[in-house]
């Protein structure tokens, strides 16, 4: 049996990952981020601490006392937190202090260098939920026709455009032209504002970077996508086959055919 540890982010993506590690014998040692954790996560976990996310020291020595050696990172983080007063301890400071720039890429790569330093290997985020990954074709919904799907390859492109350069990884496009596209604010928001600019039909595509980093870095959609989606009239999402999680796949695939959302793996 070994102990895994577990920093937890928002949604169910952590929930998930503590579910399949116990099943696999092993024990959950969970940091839960005070500002984004559920507190229901607690009951999945074998040990948790609730911790800031601007206590590195606390965290690292809080895996440290549980002999953790393999870290997994699962659940969003709001990445305008960093803009916000979090009372960081001096680990954080230091770290942060060493950036060339606050880029998502750069700021968890670091973060994965001070995990190494004191012995501990972070995983892929995805490696216990490789079932999850969404296949290529159609998923939900009905058949793209040939306009939408050439919607689907104009925004595929312009979609791994944004990716490489750390700006998102989500666009929205109507027409061959581009509604939104996601930066800090997440997907959610960039589906909203997209439906307020231009309106219903619209078509999502959501992808991977071009070298994605895995250990702290997975497109995810569940169920709570297909509500946004939904709720703003979107025709259609084509997520990157073999990289993207469906969170609750089953429970999402119901929920997208009850709403007349295609779900494509492309």
């Amino acid at each position: 049996m070994e102990n895994i540890g577990l920093i937890a982010g928002n949604n169910r993506f952590p929930f998930l990952v503590a579910e399949e590690i116990k099943k696999r014998g092993d024990r959950v040692v969970c940091i839960a981020l005070k500002e984004e954790a559920d507190p229901d996560l607690e009951k999945f976990c074998d040990k948790t601490f609730w911790l800031p996310l601007g206590k590195a020291q606390k965290i690292i020595d809080a895996l440290k006392s549980e002999t953790v050696k393999t870290v997994i990172m699962a659940g969003q983080v709001k990445h305008a937190r960093i803009y916000s007063a979090l009372n960081l301890d001096w680990r954080a400071i230091k770290l942060m202090g060493s950036l060339v720039n606050k880029k998502t890429d750069t700021i968890l790569s670091a973060v994965a260098g001070e995990f190494e330093k004191d012995g501990m290997k972070l995983l892929p985020s995805h490696i216990y939920l490789t079932h999850l990954l969404a296949p290529k074709g159609l998923i939900s919904g009905k058949k793209l026709n040939s306009d939408e799907q050439k919607e689907v390859e104009f925004g595929f492109k312009i979609a791994k455009g944004i990716a490489g350069f750390d700006i998102g990884q989500t666009v929205v496009v109507k027409d061959r032209s581009v509604l939104a596209v996601e930066s800090i604010e997440g997907t959610d928001e960039c589906i909203k504002r997209a439906y307020a600019l231009g309106g219903e039909n619209s078509v999502v595509i959501k992808v991977a970077k071009p070298n994605q980093d895995f250990r702290f870095d997975v497109p995810v959609i569940g169920v709570k996508t297909i509500g946004v989606l939904k709720e703003n009239k979107v025709r259609a999402i084509a997520v990157e086959a073999g990289v993207t999680l469906i969170l609750d796949k089953d429970e999402v695939v119901k929920k997208a055919n009850e709403s007349n959302v295609t779900i494509v793996g492309i």
